[in-house]
Protein backbone atom coordinates (compact mmCIF):
# COMPACT_ATOMS: atom_id res chain seq x y z
CA UNK A 1 0.00 0.00 0.00
CA UNK A 2 1.52 3.60 -0.87
CA UNK A 3 1.36 6.28 1.40
CA UNK A 4 -0.64 9.19 -0.27
CA UNK A 5 1.44 12.00 -1.31
CA UNK A 6 1.63 15.36 0.44
CA UNK A 7 -0.69 17.60 0.04
CA UNK A 8 0.22 21.35 -1.56
CA UNK A 9 -1.12 24.36 0.45
CA UNK A 10 -2.98 26.60 -1.85
CA UNK A 11 0.60 29.05 -2.49
CA UNK A 12 1.71 26.79 -4.61
CA UNK A 13 5.69 25.42 -3.64
CA UNK A 14 7.72 27.16 -1.44
CA UNK A 15 10.55 29.51 -3.06
CA UNK A 16 13.56 30.09 -1.74
CA UNK A 17 14.22 33.27 0.45
CA UNK A 18 15.79 36.06 -1.60
CA UNK A 19 18.97 36.27 -0.32
CA UNK A 20 19.65 32.00 -1.06
CA UNK A 21 21.77 31.24 -4.44
CA UNK A 22 18.84 28.70 -4.83
CA UNK A 23 16.02 31.77 -5.52
CA UNK A 24 15.80 32.88 -9.17
CA UNK A 25 18.99 35.04 -10.22
CA UNK A 26 20.56 34.52 -6.53
CA UNK A 27 23.77 32.80 -7.95
CA UNK A 28 24.37 35.48 -10.73
CA UNK A 29 24.07 38.26 -7.87
CA UNK A 30 26.14 35.89 -5.05
CA UNK A 31 28.73 36.15 -8.15
CA UNK A 32 28.60 39.52 -9.15
CA UNK A 33 29.02 40.69 -5.30
CA UNK A 34 32.47 38.31 -5.00
CA UNK A 35 33.65 38.86 -8.48
CA UNK A 36 35.58 42.04 -8.71
CA UNK A 37 34.23 43.75 -12.13
CA UNK A 38 36.47 47.09 -11.74
CA UNK A 39 37.97 46.78 -15.47
CA UNK A 40 41.38 48.52 -13.61
CA UNK A 41 41.67 45.74 -11.18
CA UNK A 42 41.07 43.01 -14.10
CA UNK A 43 43.65 44.12 -15.92
CA UNK A 44 45.65 44.50 -12.98
CA UNK A 45 45.23 40.80 -11.71
CA UNK A 46 45.52 39.69 -15.65
CA UNK A 47 48.95 41.08 -15.87
CA UNK A 48 49.88 40.27 -12.18
CA UNK A 49 48.68 36.49 -13.38
CA UNK A 50 51.13 36.73 -16.57
CA UNK A 51 54.05 38.15 -14.70
CA UNK A 52 53.64 35.29 -12.26
CA UNK A 53 53.84 32.66 -15.00
CA UNK A 54 56.95 34.36 -16.69
CA UNK A 55 58.57 34.89 -13.21
CA UNK A 56 58.51 31.10 -13.21
CA UNK A 57 59.93 30.61 -15.97
CA UNK A 58 62.42 32.59 -15.82
CA UNK A 59 63.68 31.20 -12.39
CA UNK A 60 63.34 27.93 -14.21
CA UNK A 61 65.76 29.43 -17.11
CA UNK A 62 68.45 30.93 -15.05
CA UNK A 63 68.27 27.72 -13.02
CA UNK A 64 69.25 25.49 -16.33
CA UNK A 65 71.51 28.20 -17.68
CA UNK A 66 73.43 27.86 -14.13
CA UNK A 67 73.51 23.93 -14.38
CA UNK A 68 74.47 24.12 -18.22
CA UNK A 69 77.41 26.84 -17.06
CA UNK A 70 78.29 24.46 -13.75
CA UNK A 71 78.48 21.22 -16.21
CA UNK A 72 80.81 23.16 -18.97
CA UNK A 73 77.59 22.95 -21.51
CA UNK A 74 77.83 26.36 -22.72
CA UNK A 75 80.62 28.64 -24.82
CA UNK A 76 81.60 31.78 -23.32
CA UNK A 77 79.38 33.10 -25.96
CA UNK A 78 76.75 31.37 -24.98
CA UNK A 79 76.76 32.58 -21.21
CA UNK A 80 77.24 36.12 -22.51
CA UNK A 81 73.72 35.57 -24.76
CA UNK A 82 71.91 33.62 -21.76
CA UNK A 83 72.79 36.08 -19.31
CA UNK A 84 71.93 39.39 -21.68
CA UNK A 85 68.75 38.02 -22.28
CA UNK A 86 67.63 37.36 -18.27
CA UNK A 87 68.88 40.75 -17.64
CA UNK A 88 66.63 42.11 -20.62
CA UNK A 89 63.71 40.06 -19.39
CA UNK A 90 64.37 41.12 -15.77
CA UNK A 91 63.94 44.48 -16.55
CA UNK A 92 61.08 44.03 -18.69
CA UNK A 93 59.34 42.73 -15.54
CA UNK A 94 60.39 45.22 -13.33
CA UNK A 95 58.98 48.01 -16.04
CA UNK A 96 55.45 46.08 -16.14
CA UNK A 97 55.49 46.08 -12.02
CA UNK A 98 56.31 49.83 -12.02
CA UNK A 99 53.51 50.60 -14.10
CA UNK A 100 50.80 48.26 -13.01
CA UNK A 101 52.03 48.85 -9.53
CA UNK A 102 53.10 45.33 -8.77
CA UNK A 103 55.42 43.92 -5.53
CA UNK A 104 57.33 41.25 -6.36
CA UNK A 105 55.78 39.61 -3.83
CA UNK A 106 52.22 39.73 -5.17
CA UNK A 107 53.79 37.28 -8.20
CA UNK A 108 54.19 34.26 -5.69
CA UNK A 109 50.91 32.10 -5.66
CA UNK A 110 50.02 30.49 -2.50
CA UNK A 111 49.03 26.96 -3.10
CA UNK A 112 47.57 25.98 -0.03
CA UNK A 113 49.03 22.47 1.39
CA UNK A 114 51.63 22.63 -1.42
CA UNK A 115 53.09 26.09 -0.15
CA UNK A 116 54.18 28.88 -2.65
CA UNK A 117 53.92 28.60 -6.07
CA UNK A 118 57.71 30.60 -6.49
CA UNK A 119 60.76 29.54 -4.20
CA UNK A 120 62.00 32.52 -1.64
CA UNK A 121 65.12 34.46 -3.64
Amino acid sequence: MSSPRPRRGAAGPRRAPEGDPRAPGGEARRLSRRLETDPEAVERDLVRLVLTIVELVRQLMERQALRRVDAGNLSDEQVERVGLALMRLEEAMNGLQERFDIDRRELNIDLGPLGPLLPPE
